[in-house]
């Protein structure tokens, strides 16, 4: 079967940004990530009240960070206001605004204590990557981690405004009245893009411009696209090799190959850039198209690399619309952050 774009916005167990869309993510429709349209690029949460440390009634925390949290919330109705409870503080650095903060997690509903998923158990979902502070990730999370440091356990008591507003999330039975609970454990700080020197392209390759925090510039030469897969390492990272199977965090931009052959500026079809927080997916099981999973898998975190799929590892004769014609060629630019 063809693989197929993921259709909605979901993050491991967890959709952390204000809404979904987007249809062009390299997926089959089953990764843990994509990310939304241009209309919900623009959407961010409304203002969230200010995040007060405590609030009677709380829930309680016990056990290492680190490890599953053993979370126990009361009976009695929540406060409704915003807590952010440092339980135990690391002795790592401090989270900044915008920085990549990973972070093991557990989420319920309070009322009735409804699990919402979390990162550990034996159906363990991967740690999210949270944009600190950001506006378009749900307060609970993006001021969940700001000013925290790493190593440190976070419980978070976020009302719906400090979560999904009063529309609530009902795919995932959280309703529009619902206080939610969160326990964050704040593993490390990723970096947002690959940093080194990158290499040059080959004439009759895609020139690439990344050295910003933002989508890459590709400019496509006047010729035609090879016709075998090609995965260049452009900035060859220092971290572990990608494992099959593994979850990968990656900052990507793409393109497609004649629709954009000797521009000076290729038209993206995709960006992960905009939603604030890489793209995640498990690479090297089926749940991306072939070319990412064959043209990936090997490389080092860390690493800046150019794919070139060709269509039968792509989207064959399936179109995505107007900025990825059928038979297309793709040109991707893969920054790898993380790898667990």
């Amino acid at each position: 079967m063809r693989r197929r774009l993921a259709a909605f916005l979901i993050v491991p167990a967890l959709a952390l940004t204000a809404c979904g869309g987007g249809d062009k993510e390299p997926t089959d429709g089953k990764s843990s990530s994509s990310s939304p349209d241009k209309a919900a690029e623009q959407q961010k949460q409304p203002e969230a009240p200010k995040p007060v440390t405590d609030a009677a009634p709380m829930p309680t925390v016990k056990g290492e960070t680190g490890k599953q949290p053993q979370l126990t919330i009361p009976k009695g109705e929540p406060s409704g206001k915003f807590v952010v409870k440092t339980v135990s503080e690391g002795d790592g650095p401090e989270v900044k605004k915008g920085d990549l903060v990973m972070a093991g997690y557990e989420a319920r509903i309070w009322k009735g204590a409804q699990s919402l998923g979390g990162s550990y158990g034996e159906k363990a979902a991967p740690p999210q990557v949270i944009a600190a502070g950001s506006p378009t990730v749900i307060p609970a999370f993006a001021q969940g981690v700001l000013g925290q440091k790493v190593g440190s356990r976070v419980l978070v008591v976020a009302p719906p405004a400090a979560a999904w507003g009063p529309q609530g999330k009902p795919e995932m039975k959280v309703g529009p009245k619902d206080n939610l609970v969160f326990v964050l454990d704040v593993q490390k700080i990723i970096p947002k893009k690959a940093e080194g020197k990158q290499k040059d392209t080959a004439a009759d390759m895609p020139k690439i411009q990344a050295e910003k925090e933002e989508a890459a510039t590709i400019t496509i030469p006047k010729n035609d696209p090879p016709k075998k897969l090609v995965a260049d390492t452009l900035i060859e990272g220092d971290g572990a090799e990608v494992k099959k199977g593994q979850t990968v965090y990656m900052q990507y931009s793409g393109a497609a190959w004649k629709l954009n052959e000797g521009k000076p500026k290729a038209e993206l079809f995709d960006a992960s850039w905009k939603t604030g927080a890489p793209f995640v997916t498990p690479i090297g099981a089926g749940q991306v198209i072939p070319g990412w999973d064959e043209g990936l898998v090997g490389k080092k975190v860390g690493s800046r690399v150019l794919l070139v799929i060709p269509p039968e590892k792509a989207y064959g004769k399936e179109a995505k619309g107007e900025t990825m014609p059928a038979n297309s060629t793709l040109v991707f630019v893969v920054d790898i952050l993380a790898a667990m």
